[in-house]
């Protein structure tokens, strides 16, 4: 216990600074996250990463999760990133006479959008207007959603959400994680209500609760199905990459497909 809370303590703090640094430096550690998220992928799901295909995926990754280019270049859209990279993906089954498989590309390329458009819609975020604000609004109503489904489960929670693939998670709690997102988003509002209105506040702690309780729950049914307990042992006491942010990657990409983030 003690290793994983200095371990969160660390980590935690070096994120928020480099959050509040902005620009590059935020980029930079985000691209940083992607790339480690996305090899924990590939070796969780069993493939060879001295593939071809696979590391046209981890250039994929670096793509699709920058909001922009670097100097001035054009940045090339989400779309087209994501269409080019299939279509590549999908000509190595031909070239390679199917020594490289369809499932092998199927699960590559569902990892590039997985991975890449969650932490593109981090840095996204950071990069409008307010940006910290924002950033921090999702965040908090993340953690909050975590917190409060934990503390409120482990203290009146009994019926079981979803034994089969979280044995440990309850109705319960969920809906306390709920609640105090939702008094998380509450809380922004009052403190800047010239950019956020109550009714949006709350939108957006329902929606990082719901989205976040799912987002963890999907990494832990496919961590289940490949009998891991962990995606990776970068954070001692907390796993990888994506044991970390499973539910950051679905909450952003998701409030800002509503148009929740917008003044």
């Amino acid at each position: 216990m003690g290793q994983r809370i200095i371990t969160g303590v660390v980590a935690g703090a070096a994120f928020i600074g480099l959050l509040i640094a902005g620009g590059w430096y935020y980029t930079s550690l985000l691209l940083l996250l992607a790339l480690i998220g996305y090899w924990e992928y590939v070796r969780l799901n069993g493939q060879a990463w001295l593939r071809a295909d696979v590391w046209i995926g981890f250039v994929a990754v670096l793509l699709v999760t920058l909001p922009r280019m670097p100097f001035g270049w054009d940045t090339p859209s989400f779309t087209t990133v994501t269409w080019v990279v299939m279509f590549i993906l999908l000509s190595g089954t031909v070239f390679s006479k199917n020594r490289i498989q369809l499932e092998h590309v199927s699960i590559l390329f569902l990892g590039i959008v997985y991975v890449g458009a969650g932490f593109h819609y981090m840095a996204l975020t950071r990069d409008l207007e307010h940006g910290i604000f924002w950033s921090a609004l999702t965040f908090a109503c993340i953690w909050s959603s975590d917190a409060g489904a934990y503390f409120v489960g482990k203290a009146i929670g009994r019926t079981k959400l979803w034994p089969a693939i979280s044995p440990n998670k309850t109705i319960e709690g969920a809906l306390g994680g709920l609640l105090i997102a939702v008094i998380a988003g509450l809380i922004f509002a009052y403190c800047q209500p010239e950019w956020l209105g109550y009714g949006q506040a709350a939108l957006i702690g329902l929606t990082a609760a719901v989205a976040g309780q799912l987002g963890d729950l999907v990494q832990s049914a496919y961590k289940r199905f490949r009998g891991v307990k962990d995606s990776g042992q970068l954070l001692p006491g907390h796993g990888g990459v994506l044991d970390r942010t499973d539910s950051w990657l679905i909450v952003f990409p998701l409030v800002h497909l509503l148009g929740l983030l917008t003044l």
